[in-house]
């Protein structure tokens, strides 16, 4: 399985060569974002994925890299001011209300989002996946960004994302 998706991953990041825009069109997702709103959709009802004050950057580069933090906005302090002393308690709730990730990511010859290939996360069962429009989808409209994706268990991500630069 590993080596699938290694094998994947190398063959989607020579693509996204051959796939980075030309001069004449431009890379529409590269900029600086921040999150405005996020929700999941399990079983038809939609709440706040990340709290009421989802707070997030997500940043594309030019040179095909990105990086993703979210995170709630009103997730509380640790007691420690120690980062590796948290309580059980406390590490569940940061784990489970926040997700961090980086990676390589391609255009298609539109210059619209294609995919990604995620190198690092704060959810180790991402790294190494390669994402494809299948997995997920942004959409660029103006200067807002639409972010959608499944889990695994079905229930759908929507995320709202404004231009920053």
């Amino acid at each position: 399985m590993a080596r699938v998706s290694a094998g994947l991953a190398i063959g989607m990041l020579a693509a996204g060569a051959a796939a980075q825009p030309s001069q004449a069109v431009p890379n529409k997702v590269a900029g600086t974002w921040q999150m405005v709103s996020a929700s999941i959709d399990p079983d038809g009802a939609r709440i706040p994925a990340y709290g009421a004050r989802p707070r997030g950057m997500l940043v594309f580069t030019t040179d095909m890299r990105y990086v993703e933090v979210l995170t709630d906005g009103d997730l509380p302090r640790f007691a420690s001011d120690v980062r590796g002393q948290g309580t059980d308690e406390e590490n569940r709730k940061a784990m489970a209300a926040s997700i961090g990730m980086f990676g390589r990511y391609t255009v298609d010859a539109q210059g619209d989002f294609s995919g990604n290939v995620v190198e690092g996360a704060t959810f180790p069962n991402w790294i190494g996946n390669v994402r494809t429009t299948a997995e997920l989808r942004l959409r660029v409209e103006g200067d807002r960004m639409f972010e959608e994706f499944r889990r695994p268990d079905g229930t759908r991500i929507a995320i709202e994302f404004q231009r920053v630069r």
